[in-house]
């Protein structure tokens, strides 16, 4: 289901039902089980966005992301040595200015993905925008600030959390994040244009073979394409 940002001035604080923590324990116990499965392997990873703020729903995914290039080939034997199933492996790469990205689904709503390319300070921060939280954090059951699909800045608290609209206080949520200015400038024209336009495509998708490692698809790829290949060498 499509959320649209909340243009509208709003402060309000929410409690949580019973129903909504449990929902919570039940996706960071899967969370925690991947990333402990890449730990393993000495792949730092964090889970972003509701799983790490703690405001989740019905329509709330597991998303474990590793930061730092990798060798594609230990994330997946950190994950069989785990007997964690692995769904699909796809490349996405969202506009010929970010940096490909390799997903590994591990079901509909679970992915681990990682860069196959150096990624911007703009790329890097927008899983701080959304809420981002380590392997230790979610250990200690430690919930994060971060910005919903909706324009809203969520704010744990010990009952549930205070949500507030981030338009009009950029800086401010900037500051409590720890990211620039122009990251959360740019979050907030991207969801705005989205929510006029409607959801874009992105500009390559592409599915593995099963005998593909993703380091040569991205070859083949790059091979192909010159605006990925320009990208790679940036």
């Amino acid at each position: 289901m499509a959320v649209k940002p909340t243009k509208n001035v709003e402060f309000k604080e929410v409690t949580y039902k019973q129903e909504r923590w449990e929902r919570l324990r039940r996706l960071r116990v899967k969370a925690r089980s991947i990333m402990s499965a890449l730990e393993a392997f000495h792949l730092p990873s964090v889970v972003h966005g509701s799983v790490a703020r703690g405001d989740v729903s019905s329509y709330s995914d597991v998303d474990v992301f590793i930061p730092e290039l990798q060798n594609s080939f230990l994330v997946e034997m950190a994950l069989q040595k785990a007997n964690i199933t692995v769904n699909s492996r796809f490349m996405v790469m969202a506009t010929p200015t970010y940096a490909m990205k390799a997903h590994i689904e591990i079901d509909e709503h679970t992915m681990v993905s990682f860069p196959l390319m150096e990624m911007r300070k703009v790329e890097r921060e927008f899983y701080r925008f959304g809420g981002e939280a380590n392997l230790n954090q979610i250990n200690a059951n430690v919930r994060v600030a971060g910005v919903d699909k909706r324009l809203m800045f969520i704010e744990p608290t010990l009952n549930g959390h205070i949500e507030s609209n981030v338009v009009g206080r950029e800086e401010f949520v900037a500051g409590v994040l720890g990211i620039s200015v122009d990251t959360v400038l740019n979050r907030v024209r991207t969801l705005l244009k989205r929510d006029l336009t409607g959801r874009t495509g992105v500009f390559v998708k592409r599915e593995l073979l099963p005998d593909e490692t993703f380091e040569l698809a991205l070859k083949k790829l790059s091979d192909a394409n010159p605006a990925v290949r320009r990208r790679m060498k940036k």
